[in-house]
Parts: C-alpha cells; sequence; structure tokens
C-alpha cells in the first residue's frame, strides 16, 4: 500500500486531480456512494487516438482514486450519436450515401462500411473495440438509447422550466443572426429526419411540448422520448445533470463550451464537475488531429509499431501543452517508455509516483532489465539485414549469449515493433551519404582503430578509440560533425546511437564490414 504522507506530497497530475475530485464532490460522491468519470466522444468521424487519450488519461485519474479511496468508480463513455451529421468526412466509402442523409442524427444514417444498421453504431462499435483492446474498464451510454427510453426525460423537464434562465446564458455569447433563430430545443423533422436548428414560436409547459417556425411553417415537438435533442452545450449540462458527473476532461478547444454547460448545470440545481482542460493533439504540420480529416497517426498505426503502453506514456507525458502526432515520434516514445522503466529500478515511493511508467502501468512497475534502446535495435535491424524475429535474435544472441527470449518479454515485442517499423517508415527516408576523399580517409582511420579492438571490450573503450580517431582526422573542435559523418553514411541519417555500444553489441568485425560496405 501507498504511503499516505507520499501520496499527499506528489505532485503527479493523476492524484492532483483526484484529490481536487474528492474534495470539490465529496457531498455528492457520499449521497450516490461512487465516484462518476464522464469521457464525451462526437461518433461523427472514426475514433481517432485523441479519443484514447482522454478515456487513458481518465483512466489514470482511476488508478490514483484507487489509491485514495474504496469508493466504487465509473468511467462512462459517452456517444453523441444523436447529433446531425454537418459534413462528409473525408476517410469513409460511399460518401454519396452520407451527403443524402445530411443533418439526420448519426444512427439515422446507413452505415456507408455496410457492417451495421447505422453510420453511428459503426462508430460506437469501432470506439468500443480500441478500447476493449486496451482493456479499459468503462460503461458505454448512447445519447439515441438515452433520449429515446426516457432516461433524460425529467432533466429535459427541468430544462424547459428554465428556458427563459437558459437563453439568457447562452444567448449573449451568439452571433446577432444567430440570435434570432438560436433554440436549446433541437427538434427532430418529421418530414425529412433532419435535426432542426430553428426558432421557438411558443413553450407549452403543461404538455411539455415548443411550437417550432420551420420556415414560416409550425411544427409543434414534444420534447420528450428523442422528439427533440438539446443543442451542445445544453445537452452537455443535461448530461452532467441527469448521471450526476463527478469529473470531466475535455479539449482546450471546449473551454468555452464548459463555462456556458456549468452555468446552465448549476441554474438546474447541480454544480458542475471536476474539470480538466488538456491541449488539443496536432499532426506533422501542427493542424489539430480531426476526426473527419483522418490526418495524424491512428491508433492502429501506432499499434503496428509500437506498444500500447508507449502509446499510453505519451498520453500521460504533458497533458496541458500540445503535441504532435505522427510516425516519427514512436521511436521516441518508446524509448521514453524503456528510459522509465529504467529509472524506477533505483526510485524511491516517492519518486515513483512521478514516474509516468507507474501510472501507465496502474503502479505495478515491469522489472525486465534493459538490452538497448529502441532505436540503437532499430539501427540493429538495419545493419543486420534482419527481416524476420527469429533471424534476428540469432543475431542477438551470437554477440551476447547471455540473453534467452522469455526473460525479455517487452524487448521481444519491440524487435517486431522495430522491423515493421524500419521497413514501412525508416528505410523509405534513408538517405546515405557519399564520403568525399577527406571523409573517406577518417572512415578509414576507424577501421584500423577497430583491428585494435574486441568484443570483449568495454563499449566506453570503444567509444574513446572512435573519439581519438576524430581528433585525429579533422574533428578535434567538432566532434558532433565527426560522429554526424558515421551515421550518415553507416545509417543514412544525421543521428543514431552511441557508436561504443553499438560495435560492443553489433560485433567489431560485424561493424567493420558494415563500413567497408557503406565507403564502397
Amino acid at each position: 500500500m501507498i504511503d499516505k504522507a507520499n501520496i499527499e506530497k506528489t505532485n503527479a497530475w493523476p492524484f492532483v486531480e483526484a484529490k481536487k475530485i474528492l474534495k470539490d464532490r465529496k457531498k455528492y460522491i457520499d449521497k450516490k456512494g461512487k465516484i462518476i468519470l464522464q469521457t464525451g466522444y462526437g461518433p461523427s468521424g472514426l475514433p481517432h487516438i485523441g479519443t484514447f487519450g482522454e478515456v487513458a488519461r481518465t483512466s489514470m485519474v482511476v488508478n490514483a482514486l484507487n489509491q485514495l479511496t474504496d469508493i466504487p468508480k465509473e468511467i462512462i463513455t459517452f456517444s453523441d450519436d444523436m447529433d446531425g451529421l454537418r459534413k462528409i468526412p473525408d476517410n469513409v466509402p460511399n460518401k454519396d450515401k452520407l451527403k443524402e442523409k445530411l443533418h439526420q442524427p448519426l444512427t439515422s444514417i446507413p452505415d456507408p462500411f455496410g457492417k451495421y444498421k447505422s453510420y453511428g453504431e459503426h462508430n460506437n462499435e469501432m470506439l468500443k473495440q480500441f478500447l476493449d483492446k486496451f482493456n479499459f474498464q468503462y460503461i458505454f451510454k448512447s445519447s439515441t438509447e438515452l433520449y429515446k427510453s426516457g432516461f433524460f426525460n425529467s432533466t429535459l423537464e427541468l430544462i424547459l422550466k428554465h428556458y427563459n434562465g437558459i437563453m439568457d446564458i447562452v444567448v449573449p455569447t451568439l452571433g446577432k443572426d444567430r440570435q434570432k433563430t438560436y433554440s436549446p430545443f433541437l427538434p427532430i423533422c418529421p418530414e425529412t429526419g433532419n435535426v432542426l436548428e430553428i426558432p421557438v414560436l411558443e413553450i407549452n409547459q403543461k404538455e411539455l411540448k415548443v411550437v417550432f417556425d420551420n420556415n414560416g411553417k409550425k411544427i409543434e415537438k414534444s420534447i420528450l422520448n428523442g422528439n427533440c435533442k438539446l443543442q451542445w452545450k445544453v445537452d452537455w449540462a443535461m448530461r452532467w445533470y441527469a448521471i450526476d458527473v463527478d469529473f470531466e476532461m475535455y479539449g482546450k478547444d471546449l473551454i468555452e463550451s464548459a463555462i456556458l454547460s456549468s452555468k446552465i448545470v448549476k441554474l438546474l440545481g447541480k454544480p458542475n464537475p471536476a474539470g480538466f482542460a488538456y491541449e488539443l493533439f496536432l499532426d506533422e504540420k501542427g493542424e489539430k488531429i480531426s476526426k473527419s480529416k483522418g490526418n495524424g497517426i491512428t491508433i492502429n498505426e501506432w499499434l503496428n509499431y509500437a506498444s500500447p503502453e508507449s502509446l499510453s506514456l505519451f498520453m500521460y507525458q504533458n497533458p496541458k501543452r500540445a503535441k504532435k502526432l505522427y510516425k516519427e515520434i514512436v521511436p521516441k516514445a518508446v524509448d521514453d517508455y524503456l528510459d522509465f522503466i529504467e529509472k524506477g529500478k533505483t526510485q524511491n515511493e516517492l519518486q515513483l509516483l512521478l514516474n509516468p511508467v507507474w501510472h501507465v502501468h496502474n503502479g505495478k512497475m515491469p522489472k525486465e532489465k534493459f538490452i538497448m534502446s529502441f532505436s540503437m535495435l532499430l539501427n540493429l535491424v538495419e545493419a543486420s539485414n534482419s527481416d524476420t524475429k527469429n533471424i534476428l535474435w540469432k543475431f542477438i544472441k551470437k554477440n551476447k549469449s547471455n540473453i534467452t527470449e522469455n526473460e525479455y518479454p517487452i524487448f521481444d515485442g519491440l524487435i517486431d515493433y522495430a522491423i515493421k517499423f524500419f521497413q514501412d517508415i525508416i528505410k523509405k527516408a534513408k538517405k546515405y551519404k557519399q564520403p568525399n576523399d577527406k571523409e573517406k580517409k577518417a572512415l578509414e582511420a576507424l577501421l584500423k582503430a577497430l583491428d585494435k579492438c574486441s568484443d570483449s571490450m568495454e563499449p566506453e573503450e570503444i567509444q574513446t578509440q572512435i573519439y581519438t580517431v576524430g581528433k585525429e582526422n579533422g574533428y578535434k573542435e567538432d566532434l558532433r560533425e565527426w560522429f554526424k559523418l558515421i551515421y550518415e553514411v553507416v545509417f543514412g541519417d544525421i543521428n543514431g546511437p552511441r557508436m561504443g555500444f553499438f560495435i560492443s553489441f553489433f560485433g567489431v568485425k560485424e561493424t567493420k564490414e558494415l563500413i567497408k560496405g557503406k565507403i564502397n
């Protein structure tokens, strides 16, 4: 059990949020006997990596809460699948089918993939499948099902009762044209099935109906049982109220919406949940990752090249800082993961609470010994010309006979990832340098120095020999340029492994053959 004094001292963000929840929501948590955390998903496009991040980070808060209290916790993953489709995503087939159904609820639109009853159901299933892949503990809730089942009815009645107060909160934040047409209730058109954004003519509090002006034609709709849905900011507040949410994360772009929804839920009679605004994910161009564009790296792409734990680590680190998400950042994320595992072996309990991998593994730190970084493993894949796991393992054990696969499950998994990442990403981007006469002479001097080295030497001894060759061949004032030359000629990149360690592992003879082949 974690020492309570260390929990009080730590400023790891999941613990900061957990303590805030228990303090700010104590009365409501005690009343219902559980803590409810919500994550939201808009299924207008396929689930993307940002959606995963929200559930992963919320799960980390639950892990922190588990160290603080035995009160049951629930993560509710809510899909706003009754929302109207506003534009056609770029990354779906049969776009014409969607074009015909624009503005209809997502669960009323045929599935363009031809797998499920609706487009909304398809995306919901995709969401559940990839959350299940990570063994997240969550309860899925569908907006369509809750509206149509009557679950929201009592809260909808309360919202109608406070109609004028809600209008006073929202309307001043809108532009002049939108102010004229705004309504918190959006009726489902009886003729087209579209979700309509049209002005209200009158309200019938007694019969719980609203009369709308649909381009001069009156439409009277009950607010109950899915005949109307709520506009986004009011809908969010309704969820908080009806589900009694204690905590929710949301992107920085929703801060203004969260402020308005907080005012609305307080008008209804409950305080807003504890909130956490995280920064957005960007693609390699610095543009916001979008479900409809499908830009940035996808969940499946990341899992093709690296472990789920490395992705969770990426989500843990600096949640309030904007981060780029694209394929080339994967090796660093994996190396960070390995580095934090190694650091954890000598850390005390307080330091472990600040170690991101402690949160990734729910407090159970891996004990596996370090063999090499993922970046060096990628270099080894290239240098050994290995294209299967068995070949690479044979090569590794040839030079390090004391290593066996079953003792290194994390590293064993990394070999598969490294081969795929090298073949798919790195190999295509390689640009090998052809050394000029001066550079070739320096590299030949390195070969002569390696003649004096052996596989039994310590990596630092070999590294010293490489330094000496550089200093004696024109790189005394800038050894960085010396190593850059080695990397560009041998690995086709301006960066590379620590050469002493690489040679020690790869083998002196094998390294000489590698350099000779690249020079010629």
